[in-house]
C-alpha cells in the first residue's frame, strides 16, 4: 500500500484535459544592462537588451520569440526562469495550483516553485550534459533536489520520462559520450520535463543538430506538449523550425517585439518589413518563390545606441520622415495581430503560402 502510493506521488501529471488558460503573462518588460568604465567603474548608458515587450502564453501553447542574434530574444528567456532581475515590469507565471508568481520578483519558497513550474532546454546538447553522471543521475537530479521523488518512485518517474522522449530505460546507466547528439537532446528534454512544469523556455533546440534530427526532435516536442499539455516559449531564429512548431510568432528587433500575431498570419500576410525580411530569407526549392526575397541591408542596431524613431529605419527601404522621429507604438491591425509601424496599413508586403 505504501509503495503503490509512494509511485502515485511522482507519476507525471496528465494535464492534456485541463481547459486552456493563461499561464505567462509579461507586461512591459524592460531589461537594461549598464555600461561601466573608467577607474571609478561609473555608468556612462545602458544595453536595451529588452526595451518594453508585452505578451502572454495559453496552457498547451507554442510561441515563437524569433529574430536575429542581438535581438534580445534568449534575454527575455533567462527574465522569465528569474535568472535576470528585469528592469522594469512584471512577469506573472499561473502554476499548477492556480498561484500566480511574479517571477521577476520571486525568492524563498515562490522561487523554488517557479523552479519546479518553469524549465529550460538549451540550444548545445553536448554542453548541458553533465558528463560525470549517468544519463539516471542527470534526469533524476531535479527531482532529488525538488524533494518530489526517492526510492522506487525516483526510479519509476526516470523510467517512464525516458520511454516519453524514446530512450530505452536499459540506458539509464550509461554516460553522455556514449549517445549521439540527437540522443542526449532527448535525455536533455527528459530532464526539463521530468517534474511536469508548465513551461518550458526551449532556446535553439534543434539548431545544433542534423537536419534529419531536428525534425525527430520538433516532432517528438509536438508530441509532448500534446500530451502533457505543456506550453512552450520557443527561442529561435530559424523560420521554416517556427512555421512547423508554434501557433503563434513574435518577431523582436533590437528589444521590441515589432510584430506578433498567429503563425499562419505571419506567414501568409507579413505587415512588418523586418519580418518579410525574414521570411524571404528561408530557403525554399520553388524557383518562383526564390525570387521574390528582398534581404534587408546593413547591421542589427547597437541596443546601447539605437536609432532615434523607428529602430529599423537605418535598414527599411519603406522610412520616412516620420519613421526618423517618432518610434511607433505596437498597434493591433486585425484580432490577434499586432505591429510596430508607421505605414503598416499602407505597405503591400509579400508572404509565402502555407
Amino acid at each position: 500500500m505504501v509503495l503503490e502510493q509512494e509511485r502515485a506521488a511522482t507519476q507525471l501529471p496528465n494535464r492534456a484535459d485541463e481547459r486552456p488558460h493563461e499561464i505567462l503573462e509579461v507586461r512591459g518588460l524592460k531589461v537594461h544592462f549598464p555600461i561601466v568604465r573608467g577607474l571609478f567603474r561609473r555608468t556612462v548608458g545602458y544595453v536595451r537588451a529588452v526595451d518594453g515587450i508585452t505578451f502572454d502564453l495559453e496552457s498547451g501553447e507554442t510561441l515563437a520569440l524569433v529574430g536575429e542574434s542581438g535581438s534580445g530574444k534568449t534575454t527575455v528567456g533567462r527574465a522569465i526562469l528569474g535568472a535576470i532581475r528585469p528592469t522594469d515590469g512584471t512577469i506573472f507565471i499561473t502554476t499548477r495550483a492556480r498561484d500566480r508568481i511574479d517571477a521577476g520578483r520571486a525568492n524563498g519558497e515562490s522561487l523554488k516553485t517557479l523552479r519546479r513550474e518553469v524549465q529550460f532546454i538549451f540550444q548545445d546538447p553536448y554542453g548541458s550534459l553533465n558528463p560525470r553522471m549517468t544519463v539516471f543521475d542527470i534526469v533524476a537530479d531535479p527531482l532529488r533536489v525538488n524533494g518530489l521523488a526517492r526510492g522506487n518512485g525516483l526510479r519509476d518517474r526516470v523510467e517512464e520520462m525516458l520511454r516519453l522522449v524514446g530512450l530505452s530505460p536499459e540506458l539509464m546507466r550509461r554516460y553522455p559520450h556514449a549517445f549521439s547528439g540527437g540522443q542526449r537532446q532527448r535525455i536533455a528534454i527528459a530532464r526539463a520535463l521530468v517534474m511536469g512544469p508548465t513551461l518550458v523556455v526551449a532556446d535553439e533546440p534543434a539548431s545544433a543538430l542534423d537536419v534529419s534530427v531536428q525534425a525527430q526532435i520538433l516532432n517528438l516536442l509536438q508530441d509532448l506538449r500534446a500530451k502533457l499539455a505543456v506550453s512552450y516559449l520557443f527561442i529561435s531564429h530559424d523560420l521554416s523550425v517556427v512555421q512547423y512548431i508554434s501557433q503563434r510568432i513574435a518577431v523582436m528587433y533590437v528589444g521590441q517585439i515589432v510584430e506578433m500575431a498567429p503563425t499562419k498570419s505571419v506567414f501568409s500576410a507579413p505587415r512588418h518589413p523586418y519580418t518579410q525580411a525574414l521570411i524571404s530569407s528561408v530557403p525554399t526549392p520553388d524557383p518562383a518563390l526564390r525570387s521574390r526575397g528582398q534581404p534587408m541591408p546593413g547591421e542589427v542596431a547597437d541596443p546601447a545606441n539605437p536609432p532615434v524613431g523607428c529602430h529599423l529605419n537605418p535598414r527599411c527601404r519603406y522610412a520616412q520622415d516620420l519613421c526618423r522621429k517618432e518610434p511607433p507604438a505596437l498597434r493591433e491591425l486585425a484580432p490577434g495581430h499586432f505591429v510596430r509601424c508607421h505605414f503598416a496599413e499602407e505597405l503591400d508586403l509579400t508572404g509565402v503560402p502555407t
